[in-house]
């Protein structure tokens, strides 16, 4: 086969679609992943499988629809909190798997979020190396904690499977990953490589290093998005110092939309500065502001520099698309919901998605098929609007009253949804679901010490989010 290109995957965290420059913001500067659209493709309908990051971070790694893999809901939860029974289990292949199957290096960078507990962790799916935090970093020892929430053990910062640090001082951590992930396409020299690099930004709270604060228009929200900018232009200057720009493939999208330029669900009472312009709703919706994210791909000579397509395609399609592409095998006694797109990569194809199911949790909230998308409710109550997505990709004008017969062919297609994946709000079960991951035993990875040293025993910024 030809050479074995190298990957390097880069998923933020609560990115929104209009946070990028090449998104039309006009707030964050980022050059350098505008540079990165520019010799690559832009997507402007990418979706990730779920608007909150436990289960879009599964969907991307397992090319599958969040219930499908039991990823829906976690003990009635909507994401994996510390020392939670659940994860991903080992049974699921994952890309790292079947990459490293292929005779790749892989590592991990940064969130994982795909459970804590030994048999759910990075170098348990594939991954030869991981080096980061197993959740989110709002789930530490954090001040003015709500009082419904319960005091989380202190936030460990993972090496393979070890926690090497607790509460680590979150500014510095951005540079410790490019550190990491540079270390890894350095020792991976001569082998091809997938490098998973994670960002901890922009979630809550967010703590920038001084440099980056200063120099921003956008306050923390800013910095954060222009440190993810300053990653991205190292790590292409690795690549290009190395000679193996040409022969690797970028990919940058985030695991679902910003929470807005709203005040934080908890803590501050100022504005965050995100985007999801020009779209409606943000993180924890169905509304597309909640799971159409950026997506750029950049590989010379094969993705033609400069495109833009607006055909519909999911994180979940990364799977089967870089294992075709890399020469690795894709399992076939399972069903993987992710279509292999490299065609829509490199030019003048439609898209293979018949549809796009939204689910919240274990509830099918809304389909799009084309330029349709037809919801069906929000957080358990019934909201059944239609909308137009070639002219109102904002969805403000609900049209269903003039276009019945377009919400009837949604609703068959649902229905294929909901035999398959269940749809938890009408009671329906579904007949592919796969079983979640589950210890019988879980520990929390850290409890807390009075006399350890920790950096900061208590984050002293009260966002989260």
């Amino acid at each position: 086969m030809e050479t074995q290109p190298n990957i390097v995957l880069i998923n933020c965290d609560d990115l929104g679609y209009g946070d990028l420059g090449c998104y039309g913001s006009i707030r964050n500067k980022t050059p350098a992943l505008d540079k990165l659209a520019s010799e690559g493709v832009r997507f402007t309908s990418f979706y990730t499988a779920s608007p909150v990051c436990s289960p879009a971070r599964a969907a991307l790694l397992t090319g599958c629809y969040p219930p499908r893999i039991g990823f829906g809901s976690f003990d009635g939860l909507p994401v994996l909190f510390p020392g939670m029974a659940i994860g991903l289990p080992p049974s699921e292949i994952s890309l790292a798997r079947v990459l490293s199957d292929a005779g790749y290096a892989t590592q991990a960078v940064g969130k994982w979020h795909c459970g804590d507990q030994p048999d759910f962790l990075p170098t348990n799916h594939g991954f030869d190396h991981y080096f980061g935090l197993p959740y989110s970093n709002d789930m530490g020892r954090q001040a003015n904690r709500p009082e419904f929430m319960p005091e989380l053990p202190p936030l460990p910062l993972i090496v393979d499977g070890e926690v090497v640090e607790q509460q680590p001082d979150q500014a510095s951590l951005t540079d410790r990953y490019v550190a990491h992930a540079i270390e890894f396409i350095r020792r991976s020299s001569g082998r091809p490589f997938f490098l998973y690099l994670a960002h901890m930004y922009v979630h809550l709270p967010i703590y920038v290093p001084e440099r980056f604060a200063a120099a921003s228009t956008n306050g923390p929200y800013g910095a954060a998005v222009e440190s993810i900018d300053w990653a991205t232009s190292v790590l292409m200057d690795e690549l290009t110092a190395q000679g193996i720009a040409d022969n690797t493939i970028v990919i940058f999208t985030s695991d679902n939309g910003s929470l807005g330029d709203n005040p934080p669900p908890w803590g501050s009472s100022e504005p965050l500065g995100g985007s999801n312009d020009p779209l409606r709703g943000t993180k924890g919706t169905t509304w597309e502001g909640g799971q159409r994210v950026p997506g750029i791909v950049r590989w010379p000579d094969r993705v033609p520099a400069g495109r833009v397509s607006d055909e519909i395609i999911t994180a979940m399609d990364l799977y089967p698309t870089l294992a075709n592409v890399c020469g690795a095998a894709v399992p076939t006694d399972r069903v993987i919901d992710g279509r292999d797109v490299q065609e829509l990569w490199c030019g003048g194809v439609a898209s293979p998605h018949d549809a796009f199911y939204y689910y919240w949790m274990n509830d099918l909230e809304a389909v799009r098929s084309g330029q349709w998308k037809l919801h069906f409710s929000k957080r358990g109550a019934e909201t059944r609007a239609l909308y137009d997505l070639s002219t109102d990709p904002s969805e403000r004008n609900d049209v269903l009253a003039d276009y019945p017969d377009e919400a009837l062919k949604l609703d068959a297609v649902a229905e294929v949804a909901r035999s398959t994946l269940g749809d938890a709000r009408l009671g329906v079960t579904g007949a592919e679901v796969r079983p979640v991951g589950r210890v019988s035993d879980p520990q929390p990875l850290t409890e807390y010490d009075p006399d350890h040293p920790y950096y900061m025993a208590e984050y002293d910024l009260s966002d989260r989010g």
